[in-house]
């Protein structure tokens, strides 16, 4: 199928861009849920005395303490953390200021190339197949 040029107008063309960010958005998602699931339970594992230390006596050196000696679970929860953190602040920038300028050309080009390259691309079912 031949599109014409984009233009700011084109109503297939933004439909394609927002299928696009919908899928970044679900792949974001998905992302963090692994990373909670493998990091994240593996962080917390590794906690588990201190955790049950924190749930007798809550203090913030005992959290210190917690973090300090044990900093491979430290760095993975904040992995986890500092991920969720991201994404959450990403798309509530999005949603309240609208997508940048940069990203909407990013997102306009990444759409040009996946109709360039057609039914090849790994992408082309999700963003432009499902078009009618």
């Amino acid at each position: 199928m031949s599109y014409p040029e984009p233009s700011l107008d084109d109503p297939v063309l933004k439909t394609q861009m927002k299928r696009l960010h919908e899928l970044i958005i679900w792949s974001r998602w998905l992302v963090i849920i692994l990373l909670w699931l493998v990091i994240g339970s593996l962080s917390l594992w590794g906690m588990r005395s201190d955790i049950s230390l924190l749930m007798e006596h809550f203090t913030w050196a005992t959290v210190r303490h917690g973090l300090f000696h044990n900093r491979l679970s430290a760095i993975g929860l904040g992995i986890c953390v500092g991920m969720t953190t991201s994404t959450l602040l990403w798309q509530s920038r999005n949603i309240l200021m609208g997508f940048p300028l940069r990203y909407r050309q990013r997102l306009e080009r990444q759409v040009l190339k996946i109709r360039q390259q057609g039914s090849t691309h790994p992408l082309w079912r999700w963003v432009i197949n499902n078009y009618k």
